[in-house]
């Protein structure tokens, strides 16, 4: 199989086969600095997401103190990941709806709170965990 171009392969379209076939270092791993691009944005504007890796940041410093196992960690690094997903997802929902709809409507301010509740529903179903952890840690239960 020939290489082609980067300006052939952009102009395949995206579900070819002939461009599914195509194994790229070079593409994959720049495929990674746009989500390091778009990580980077998320985390200088949206202070929730901050918020979440305090949070984090705090819990895994008392998971360390306490000496969970690698299953609880597993658990937390779980936790973690699911709400800042969440919150990633929220944030571009956000900025598709804003770009897309400037104007107020009543259904897409439902969307975005539809948006925020998933965030809310994986933070406190991330805080039940984390009690549930270290209250077996802090209080000696088996």
């Amino acid at each position: 199989m020939t290489r082609s171009s980067d300006a052939e392969f952009e102009a395949e379209r995206i579900g070819s086969p002939n461009r599914a076939r195509r194994i790229d270092i070079r593409r994959t791993l720049y495929s990674f600095r746009h989500a390091g691009r778009g990580f980077g944005w998320a985390l200088s504007s949206q202070a929730n997401l901050r918020v979440h890796f305090a949070a984090a940041a705090i819990v895994l410093v008392g998971a360390l103190l306490l000496r969970f196992s690698s299953i609880e960690f597993v658990g937390l690094t779980l936790c973690f990941a699911i709400v800042i997903a969440a919150e990633l997802f929220n944030t571009a929902l956000e900025v598709l709806i804003d770009y897309a709809w400037p104007e107020h409507h009543p259904m897409i301010g439902r969307a975005k709170d539809v948006a925020a509740a998933a965030v809310l529903v994986a933070a406190v179903g991330a805080a039940i965990v984390g009690i549930l952890l270290f209250a077996r840690h802090l209080f000696h239960l088996p």
